[in-house]
């Protein structure tokens, strides 16, 4: 029995799974918590370090580390880990939700010029992408910046405590805004007019290239950020259908044959972890964070069973309440750091399950923004392949379903990000002869949920609603 390893950086803790290479089972899972540091409003970081001490012992936990056949690596993307010449991390990581770097990303748009930036890096400069957390660190923290030898993304990290290399793949590499995302290798001219150091990068290899072996001889796969390892794990490895995710984060992706970017960088254009494929995704800050958000501040140790028990007796629209999603600002498609969330329309007859449905409703009304923007670039998608926590309940595959009158599918394993790491670990270590073959023998579609046909009309005009609400606000937030 051949088996893959997945490991999954994530922002909350390191997942894993064991995957067996003949039909995709999972035959292990196990995963290790880590903390989130926010010393100051609107900072996120970590400590590499703790990303390591999980990785080992999720390694430990599947209990296979002499068995396995390959390594794969994800996680998440963006997050900035400065090295000196011995390697040693020089501060806490500042992460893809960390919002500190505005005036840098202005700085940067005004340096390069909107235009070229996004001919050259597929995106318009965003607090979370990791080049803007470099001028931070230059302008704020001068003398870490002048000892920083090495740059590394978070699951690199792991990497090079795994196998001593650095490198990282031209997925991950997309989101620093230092690629040249069309010709899928560095941005010399993006590296001269941000004054970063070219010798500081890692080599970018394609996902399923071989990065490395372990001390004990398994192969390290190059991997891929997590968006990119994850529609390979519902099987998203060509155009046609899309991957959705209700994670943490909401996003719409969709493969394509060659790269192409929204002129105005209202979505973004990455590498897919398939070579000489391209992706285009757009990205939505609160999704199923918003349910977990609502239910921490309304209903405190209630399960969310109950929440979506009590949504589910309202109607489509919930009598003209409505939820945007911005509690953390906003990617797609407003690229607006400081968007915030807002209940609107609200009377006596709302209670605590009209909340939850108006949540549920706004986040799938945010992903709509995304799918719109994404199609005009690559194309309509048939069907929607489901993964994340949300995806889990019927009612919001229904709503989503019904909003993005898209069928939705789920597949029968939902830990995309880490299934796609396995089976990228696959194709470096030989087991199979690319990526198509293992996304052919691993990835089993499951149940198909359809849009509701008497949904469809209402949820129409309560998105005008939605959409007219955020132009009409933003001066107030």
């Amino acid at each position: 029995m051949t088996l893959l390893a997945g490991l999954d950086v994530g922002t909350s803790s390191v997942k894993g799974l064991l995957v067996r290479a003949d039909d995709g089972a999972v035959v292990a899972r196990a995963d290790v918590e880590h903390p989130l540091s926010m010393p100051r409003p609107g900072w996120a970081e970590q400590d590499p370090e703790d990303w390591w001490t999980g990785a080992r012992a999720v390694l430990d936990a599947l209990g296979a580390e002499a068995e396995i056949a390959s390594i794969g690596l994800t996680g998440q993307m963006h997050g900035l880990v400065a090295l000196d010449a011995g390697d040693r991390v020089l501060r806490p990581a500042m992460l893809w939700n960390d919002g500190r770097t505005g005036a840098q990303c202005a700085e940067i748009e005004q340096r390069v010029g909107l235009r070229a930036l996004i001919a050259q890096t597929g995106n318009r400069a965003l607090p979370g992408f990791t080049a803007p957390k470099l001028l931070w660190l230059a302008r704020h923290e001068p003398d870490v910046y002048a000892r920083i030898d090495r740059v590394l993304l978070p699951k690199d990290y792991v990497r090079l405590r795994l196998c001593g290399e650095h490198a990282t793949d031209v997925a991950d590499a997309s989101g620093t805004l230092l690629f040249d995302v069309a010709r899928r290798r560095w941005s010399d001219a993006m590296a001269e007019a941000l004054e970063v150091d070219p010798a500081w990068l890692p080599r970018a290899l394609e996902s399923p290239q071989l990065s490395g072996t372990t001390p004990s001889g398994i192969p390290v796969g190059a991997g891929a950020g997590d968006q990119a390892a994850g529609a390979l794990g519902v099987g998203v490895d060509r155009p046609g259908p899309a991957s959705v995710v209700l994670g943490t984060s909401g996003v719409v992706f969709a493969a394509s044959e060659a790269f192409g970017a929204d002129p105005a960088a209202r979505i973004h254009a990455f590498c897919h972890a398939v070579p000489d494929a391209w992706h285009s995704m757009g990205v939505m800050l609160s999704a199923a964070g918003s349910l977990r958000w609502l239910r921490d501040v309304a209903a405190p140790g209630d399960d969310f069973a109950a929440l979506l028990a009590e949504a589910e007796r309202w109607e489509p629209g919930a009598e003209g309440l409505t939820f945007l999603p911005y509690l953390a600002g906003e990617r797609t498609p407003h690229a607006d750091p400081d968007a915030r969330g807002a209940f609107t329309g609200l009377s006596l007859r709302h209670d605590r399950g009209a909340l939850v449905r108006a949540v549920l409703e706004g986040v799938a009304f945010g992903l709509r923004d995304g799918l719109d923007l994404v199609s005009e670039l690559s194309g309509g998608p048939t069907l929607g392949r489901v993964s994340g926590g949300g995806a889990r309940s019927r009612l919001w595959l229904q709503i989503l379903a019904s909003v993005l009158e898209l069928p939705l599918q789920r597949t029968a394993v939902d830990e995309g990000a880490s299934f796609g790491a396995a089976l990228l670990g696959g194709v470096a270590a030989g087991v199979f002869g690319d990526v198509h073959e293992a996304v052919a023998a691993c990835v089993r579609p499951g149940e198909i949920v359809e849009p509701v046909a008497q949904w469809v009309e209402p949820y129409r005009a309560a998105r005008e609603r939605f959409v007219a609400l955020y132009p009409a606000l933003r001066e107030l937030a």
